[in-house]
C-alpha cells in the first residue's frame, strides 16, 4: 500500500514539473518578437527614390 503512495507521489511531481516546464516554454515562444524582412519589390522602389 505504501508503494502505491509514494508511485501516486512521484507521478504528480513529475506531471507538475514538465506541465511548469511547458507552461514556460509556452510563454517564452509567444513573448519573442518576429521581424519580417521588406519584400524585393519595396527595396528597388526605395532605392529608385533615393536615386531621383
Amino acid at each position: 500500500m505504501g508503494t502505491y503512495i509514494t508511485v501516486g507521489i512521484i507521478s504528480v511531481v513529475v506531471v507538475a514539473i514538465v506541465v511548469g516546464l511547458s507552461l514556460v516554454t509556452l510563454s517564452k515562444g509567444y513573448s519573442y518578437k518576429h521581424s519580417v524582412d521588406p519584400l524585393p519589390d519595396e527595396d528597388k522602389k526605395e532605392d529608385m527614390e533615393k536615386r531621383e
